[in-house]
Order: structure tokens, then sequence, then C-alpha cells
């Protein structure tokens, strides 16, 4: 995998300012870019970071984007997995020098498919740790050929929220991911309502 920042197409959203860091939220299945551009603004209304919003690789329908193909809640299809999760981990690689905000001050999340992108992608065994991961209404994946690394996350940021009557993917999995990072020491926030 190779750091490519033109291997998406993403909305940017700069910061007011300098910016103290950066935000990247990745979308859920069956929408775009522009999915979460608001979001942006309700988790950071001061805009101290640098909000950016990519689209996902593989299309379902027109103007509709998804990260992988999904047969089964909680297991991602193989191949489409993988090929994603490189692609995107090429992109999230060269983000720091096309923002110029170091790796270190970005923080990964998403809805959905998002989340569980990010869940991949900040906690996958091999690649460096964002500075916080913010998964909504997402999960750990199991995924043949992958493998999470929750060695060294003492005091690690995760928020982690999820609705209790989620109809898609029920709130055991955000429990389980509490539960799993938690026992690894990372430092969790974490939220259920009725609807996430």
């Amino acid at each position: 995998m190779s750091a490519n920042i033109d291997a998406l197409e993403y909305e940017l959203r700069p910061a007011r300012g300098e910016g103290e860091g950066a935000l990247v939220l990745l979308h859920g299945r069956g929408t775009d870019q522009f999915d979460l551009l608001p979001v942006l603004d309700q988790l950071d209304p001061e805009r101290r970071l640098v909000g950016v919003t990519p689209r996902a690789p593989l299309e379902l329908s027109r103007g509709a984007f998804h990260w992988y193909i999904s047969r089964a809640v909680g297991y991602p299809d193989h191949d489409t997995f993988h090929a994603t999760y490189d692609l995107v981990a090429g992109w999230l690689d060269a983000l720091p020098e096309a923002l110029g905000v170091p790796w270190s001050r970005t923080v990964l999340g998403g809805f959905s498919m998002g989340a569980v992108m990010s869940y991949a992608l900040g906690l996958g065994a091999g690649r460096t740790a964002p500075a916080g991961i913010l998964a909504l209404s997402g999960f750990i994946p199991t995924v043949d050929d992958f493998e999470v690394d929750l060695s060294g996350r003492q005091g690690y940021p995760v928020a982690i929220g999820h609705g209790t009557e989620d109809p898609v993917i029920s709130v055991e999995f955000a429990r389980d991911a509490r539960h799993r990072l938690e026992t690894a020491g990372a430092r969790v926030l974490y939220r259920e309502s009725r609807m996430f």
C-alpha cells in the first residue's frame, strides 16, 4: 500500500486559524462524503480541527457508496474489506502531509460501516494509531487475515455511541467493543441511547 491522497474523493472543512488537529469521519453504507459534513460542526462547533470526510470506494448505486460488501453483520467480506483497507490506509498515510496536521493529532471516526473501518484502521496490527477513535453504531470487524492490535492501549481514547434499538447493528457489538478496549486499558467514553 502506498500513500496517495488522490486515492479517494473527499470533502475538506477548514479549521478557523491554524487548526489544533484533524477529524476524519467515514460515512455509513449507501451515502457519500457529504453525509457527515454537518456532523463535523456538531462535534467541533468552534472549528478547532480540520474536518475531512472521504467517500467510500465501492459504489452500490448512483450516489450511494460503501466500504465493503456485507454478508453478515460483524463479518465483512474478505476481499472487499482488504482491498478497501489497503486503499484507505494509503490515503490516511498521505493525509498528514496534505493537511499539514500530524497523524498523532488526528481523530478517526465514522458511522456504521464507517465506524467499522475506523476501528479497523485505528486498531489494525502494524498501523500507527491515530490520536483517538470515534465509533458510532459500529463493531470491531472479524475478517480472515486481519488482526486488531490492542497492546499498548493504556489510556488510549475511544468514544463509542450506539442505539439500543438499532435494527441493523445490535448494541451488543458496541458493548463487546467497549469490553475489549477497556480490558486492554483504553479510556473509553461510552454512550447508549434509543437510536443513534
